[in-house]
């Protein structure tokens, strides 16, 4: 049996997703999964035991092009199922012209048309973790083909595989910027693409990094995507030590490995807070305008913090007023977490 997944758009609902094309390989251990994703997440899922293809695309501006390319690349796979994890109709679409013979996914965007088995989106979905809410489709997928209960497991923190070689060439790029093997490392994932509403401020980086400095010998490294170039611009510029920046300068597969290789990741509500945990990293994301019930990272070594006010969550991508839930998110309260965990 040949199974398709057609993967999410962004790099924590990728992460969110791996419990559920985990447990599709469980319940068809014989079937060959392909997953269909953007080319930037084959990084994520490059070791994974669950999917024994990866096709990759990029989008282009053209949206003609970017489906019926998608498609065409399908077609010549015959695939005999599909399972569609983003609730976008583009997406459902390109999985249809591709010739899957059958197609789950949720009945969102008006695209039940286009699924032979649309499912109907769960009254839970902004109640309990997102991780959830692709387990409960691949359930339906795995219930209507005749294997399993129709019941999957439920908060199943994701888990990134990460080679030796990749480790190895991660341990080579700290080695450059002369961080000893032996040293401590703390990274913090200083930015957000799509919200700036969710960046914890500059100069807060910038006073915690050099406040875990002098009180641990931590070296601290900025992460991030080239979006972020601004803000890690401004946290060097503010800081009295000297934070090694890899922000814009990785892509997710030398990222998975480095955060997988340093001791902590401080972040705020990013992608990148989602891929740290899940490499079997210690956590902390700081969250203020947006809710940690269903999207926080999922795993027993990741801690959440915020700052409870009237206004949050408030979901904006812009505050505006005063920030308070992030301002009221003190650097030496998370200092003094930070140090908790390091000394764990």
């Amino acid at each position: 049996m040949k199974i398709l997944v057609r993967g999410t758009n962004w790099v924590g609902d990728a992460v969110m997703s791996i419990p559920a094309i985990s447990h599709l390989k469980t319940l068809f251990p014989e079937a060959h999964i392909s997953l269909l994703t953007r080319s930037w997440a084959e990084g994520i899922f490059r070791d994974s035991e669950a999917v024994d293809e990866i096709i990759s695309f990029e989008k282009t501006n053209s949206s003609i092009s970017n489906l019926f390319g998608v498609a065409r690349n399908l077609r010549k796979r015959e695939f005999d199922a599909a399972i569609v994890f983003p609730n976008s109709f583009e997406s459902a679409l390109s999985v249809r012209l591709g010739g899957a013979k059958r197609i789950f996914g949720y009945s969102s965007e008006g695209r039940r048309i286009i699924l032979s088995d649309p499912i109907p989106v769960p009254t839970w979905k902004d109640e309990i973790h997102e991780v959830n809410y692709y387990l409960h489709l691949v359930a339906h997928f795995g219930l209507a083909s005749g294997r399993g209960s129709g019941e999957p497991p439920t908060d199943v923190p994701p888990v990134i595989k990460v080679s030796e070689e990749r480790l190895s060439r991660a341990k080579e790029m700290l080695t450059f910027e002369g961080i000893a093997s032996d040293e401590r490392i703390v990274a913090l994932g200083i930015g957000s693409a799509n919200s700036e509403a969710k960046r914890w401020p500059a100069e807060y980086y910038a006073r915690l990094g050099d406040a875990i400095t002098a009180s641990s010998g931590a070296r601290i490294l900025l992460v991030g995507s080239k979006d972020d170039l601004r803000v890690a611009d401004e946290v060097i510029s503010k800081s009295s030590g000297h934070p090694i920046s890899f922000v814009g300068k990785t892509n997710i597969a030398d990222a998975v490995a480095m955060l997988a290789s340093v001791d902590l990741m401080i972040s705020n509500d990013m992608g990148l807070a989602h891929v740290a945990p899940a490499t079997g990293t210690p956590t902390i994301t700081l969250f203020g305008p947006t809710k940690d019930n269903n999207t926080r990272p999922l795993a027993n070594h990741s801690h959440v913090m915020r700052k409870p006010v009237d206004c949050a969550p408030c979901m904006l991508r812009q505050c505006p007023i005063d920030h308070r839930c992030m301002t009221h998110l003190t650097p030496e309260s998370v200092l003094t977490k930070a140090l908790e965990v390091l000394a764990r």
